[in-house]
């Protein structure tokens, strides 16, 4: 093999285009490990990273594809040995470095995770980087005193990617779910998956002149930013937190001092991008046991080839995308 099946998205004489095509093996970047890639995914920075005004593309053209799991095929590093199965996201993957979105992948042995028992590529890719955001959401939360019984935990953009995996783990720990969205017609899938409550993501944005208004929520993973962090925030119980990671409600936040210092709030801001690799591949572990949701291995995911991608890297950055959509690259 010498070449291998890719989507590239960059310019092309003198034109910004996504395209199937061939790259190279030897294209693929440095790395110590060849994966054979199954399944990767979709997510909101693909979207960004195959677009010409994304700014989020650091080669041109690039695969993009921030998350993969696949079969190493080759192997440079000795703790890797082929034929095992692996996962690889976030670090440089698919923004600097070619992604998941190709038939194989050139990663370094720095960025794999070997694949936990209780999970496949397939089931491991459902929750990809976004459930692994909503891991480290939880697993924070957690740290800092949640506990099921504290009261509800608010989920916002609970429709999306990182919202509906947070809503199953939460559920799976035994917390009692509200699931705020903008998409309502989505309330029965959003119960079906753990929440044990929908509400409409208009209660969580209007403006208020207090700094503070009623406590409401033992904690909350927010997936917004915005506006409604600031109400997250001004709404939270004594001693609560919240795990914020999105920003599709924008980035100022129109806040106060007052609910970290009259309430004792904790804002965790949730990274998962440059993650150490052994407290990665530690939480994946825990992801394929009790962070597991209970609903992953029998959801039934949309899943696309090469060829049919392109329109669902548009969908995602509408936000017409509902939970995970898998990218099989053999297709």
């Amino acid at each position: 093999m010498t070449e291998v099946r890719a989507l590239l998205a960059g310019r092309f004489d003198g034109n910004w285009e996504r395209r199937v095509a061939s790259l190279p093996l030897d294209e693929l970047g440095a790395g110590e490990v060849l994966v054979r890639v199954q399944y990767s995914g979709i997510n909101f920075k693909d979207g960004l990273a195959s677009t010409e005004t994304g700014r989020v593309a650091r080669l041109d053209p690039i695969v993009p594809g921030i998350d993969l799991a696949g079969v190493v095929e080759a192997s440079d590093d000795p703790t890797i040995a082929v034929g095992s199965s692996i996962i690889a996201h976030g670090y440089d993957l698919g923004v600097a470095h070619h992604g998941g979105y190709a038939s194989h992948a050139r990663v370094p042995a720095a960025w794999v995770v070997p694949m936990p028992a209780g999970l496949d590529a397939r089931t491991a890719m459902l929750i990809g980087t976004a459930g692994y955001t909503a891991a480290l959401s939880v697993a924070a939360l957690e740290q800092h005193g949640l506990v099921p019984g504290s009261g509800p935990v608010l989920v916002t953009g609970a429709s999306g990617g990182v919202g509906s995996v947070a809503v199953g783990m939460l559920a799976a720990r035994g917390h009692h779910v509200v699931a705020s969205t903008g998409k309502l017609a989505e309330a029965d899938w959003l119960r079906s998956i753990g929440a044990a409550e929908v509400i409409d993501r208009a209660e969580l944005t209007p403006e208020s002149p207090r700094p503070l208004d009623k406590e409401r929520w033992a904690g909350a993973v927010d997936c917004v930013g915005g506006a409604t962090l600031a109400h997250v925030l001004r709404t939270l119980k004594y001693d609560a937190s919240v795990a914020a990671s999105g920003l599709t409600g924008g980035t100022d936040l129109p806040t106060t001092v007052l609910p970290f210092i009259l309430r004792g709030t904790n804002l965790l801001g949730i990274d998962s991008v440059q993650n150490p690799i052994a407290a990665r591949r530690a939480l994946w572990q825990r992801i394929g046991d009790e962070l597991k949701p209970t609903w992953l291995d029998s959801i039934d995911c949309e899943t696309v080839g090469l060829d049919d991608l392109a329109p669902q890297l548009d969908r995602i950055l509408a936000g017409a995308m509902r939970g995970r959509v898998l990218v099989d690259p053999t297709r």
